[in-house]
């Protein structure tokens, strides 16, 4: 298993986590769903690189930088550690090993 699978996977269910999270702390759908959905995503993209098909890396690159575009946004907005800055600073270097798995292929 490779750098880039693992991080796609770590970053796809902490994003599941933390809009479950969201959800239940402040009755979030938006959370839920985002969360929930990116997660999937993640998880989906990381079962195609697993399965051998590089394409699952551009996939796992695009639903990163969306999520850090929002957690961005999020953070400049409310400057909140909690979500935007664990999530920014746990999805740099998530972005960075898929980013190196794809150029590595």
């Amino acid at each position: 298993m490779n750098p880039g699978l693992m991080a796609a996977i770590a970053y796809g269910i902490l994003a599941i986590v933390g809009g479950i999270l969201g959800y239940i702390q402040a009755q979030s759908k938006i959370s839920l769903f985002a969360g929930c959905g990116c997660g999937i995503l993640l998880l989906m993209s990381a079962l195609l690189q697993f399965q051998g098909q590089s394409w699952g890396l551009t996939i796992a690159v695009g639903v990163t930088v969306v999520l850090l575009l929002a957690f961005m946004m999020r953070w400049l907005k409310t400057r909140k550690f909690m979500p935007a800055g664990l999530m920014l600073i746990l999805g740099l270097p998530t972005l960075g090993l898929i980013i190196n798995q794809l150029v590595i292929r």
